[in-house]
């Protein structure tokens, strides 16, 4: 099951994207009020799409989300997705493996959080944090119990293997996968860090750790290169968002998200004629009822 957007932001099925190439902010702008209106509408068909999804529980949604840290990844979800029934969308953040989850494969915990069928599921970080933070911090592979033997780059890449069956997995079985990596510029997030560090009502934000990963920005730029090119799959897209502009960025992932689901088309199911008699049949005893 392969649904992927025509986009300049999609990353090629057949490797040779360079992260140095890859713009961070848009040529052509839109005004941020502009931008904010045209979200707003797009969440009510979004909410529409979503309500036929739910009903037919032909396909579940999986929507990934990577970056480095205040490119937006929170506020992202929270503003794109905030119009659909919560009903049947459930958003999912992965942060530093539990022991239990040490113990286990490192898909195992994403695995049992994918999509019902008629669901939208949004991993806030996702699996893909086994190739970056890992690769960027090797000493981590040491805490996954992992047969000796192997080098960093020989486990990548058994691991780039691994999540690209385990996502064609998903697709043959009815799951429609969506990838965004929110391409921020160095110096935006140094701009949007210091925010958090001069604001009283940000200072909740702040992580000192997250200054250690900035430090290790260009390793980090090798590592998402490598994933891009090694993942980014007609089942399971890529798409590398210029984040430097948070407004135009929300609205060209809900724009991506929309056409996705248009291209799926997902329906009401129809009522069968011996259902259709049911319903007259109950319509008629409801309406007869006397008080």
């Amino acid at each position: 099951m392969q649904f992927w957007v025509d986009s300049p932001y999609l990353v090629g099925f057949t490797g040779g994207t360079s992260v140095q190439r890859l713009n961070t902010q848009y040529q052509n702008l839109i005004a941020k009020k502009e931008a904010k209106e045209a979200l707003k509408k797009m969440r009510k068909r979004l909410f529409d799409l979503q309500s036929r999804l739910i009903a037919e529980k032909k396909n579940g949604v999986l929507i990934v989300f990577q970056a480095m840290d205040a490119a937006g990844k929170d506020s992202t979800i929270r503003e794109v997705f905030r119009g659909l029934n919560p009903l049947g969308c459930g958003v999912h953040s992965f942060g530093k493996p539990s022991a239990q989850e040490l113990s286990r494969d490192y898909l195992w915990r994403v695995h049992q959080l994918v999509p019902q069928k008629g669901q939208v599921t949004i991993f806030n970080r996702s699996h893909y944090e086994e190739v970056l933070v890992v690769r960027v911090f090797p000493e981590l592979l040491e805490k996954q119990c992992l047969p000796t033997g192997r080098s960093v780059e020989q486990e990548m890449s058994l691991r780039y293997e691994a999540i690209r069956n385990f996502e064609k997995h998903l697709s043959d079985n009815g799951t429609v996968i969506i990838k965004f990596w929110l391409n921020v510029g160095l110096e935006e997030q140094k701009r949007r860090l210091l925010r958090r560090m001069n604001d009283p009502n940000r200072y909740w934000k702040h992580d000192p750790n997250d200054l250690n990963m900035r430090d290790k920005w260009a390793d980090f730029m090798v590592a998402y290169e490598a994933l891009l090119n090694e993942t980014s799959r007609p089942w399971a897209p890529w798409y590398a968002i210029p984040a430097d502009d948070k407004a135009n960025m929300r609205l060209m992932i809900g724009s991506i998200v929309e056409k996705t689901l248009l291209e799926m088309n997902p329906q009401f199911p129809q009522v069968s004629e011996d259902n259709y008699k049911g319903l007259e049949s109950c319509r008629a005893r409801l309406s007869g009822e006397q008080r």
